[in-house]
């Protein structure tokens, strides 16, 4: 069994799909210089676009590690204005552990240049149709994952 913990942020017109995609790498990171955040930061462009074109709205960002799966939305319009679903909150456990892997929702007309793109920067970060959901195969499979309880979470 794989635990799934969501996050919901607050995007284009409350901020700018680049600091969106920042705001998201402040979380995956926990404020953290890593290698992991190197290839965060260096595909941010890429990243950006894919939320300009409001695929997270439905499709999430899905990242996997070591660990439990995070799957991250973003508001638009006056959702995102308003704020009131956003859970923009740390996670109890470290998103980018062992063995990680992001997959990112984008449109697809525009899914071959994403790809070609993402590929440039890191073999963990891939893009999918976001249409067609996710297969197992598409990010790298957690191993040996372990539960982590996010106390303040369960106590919400």
């Amino acid at each position: 069994m794989t635990t799934v913990i969501r996050r919901t942020f607050q995007s284009s017109p409350f901020r700018n799909t680049h600091d969106t995609w920042m705001a998201i790498v402040e979380l995956l990171t926990g404020g953290k210089s890593t290698e992991a955040r190197k290839a965060l930061v260096a595909v941010a462009g890429v990243a950006a676009s894919c939320i300009a074109d409001q695929c997270p709205r439905s499709a999430p960002i899905i990242v996997t590690c070591d660990g439990p799966r995070t799957r991250i939305y973003c508001l638009y319009d006056d959702d995102a204005l308003e704020g009131s679903d956003a859970q923009e909150s740390a996670l109890g456990f470290d998103a980018l552990n062992g063995d990680w892997g992001i997959s990112i929702p984008c449109n697809k007309d525009e899914l071959s240049w994403v790809v070609s793109a993402l590929a440039e920067h890191s073999a963990r970060i891939t893009a999918r149709d976001m249409e067609s959901g996710l297969t197992t195969n598409e990010i790298p499979a957690a191993s040996g994952a372990s539960l982590v309880l996010d106390v303040e979470g369960f106590m919400k």
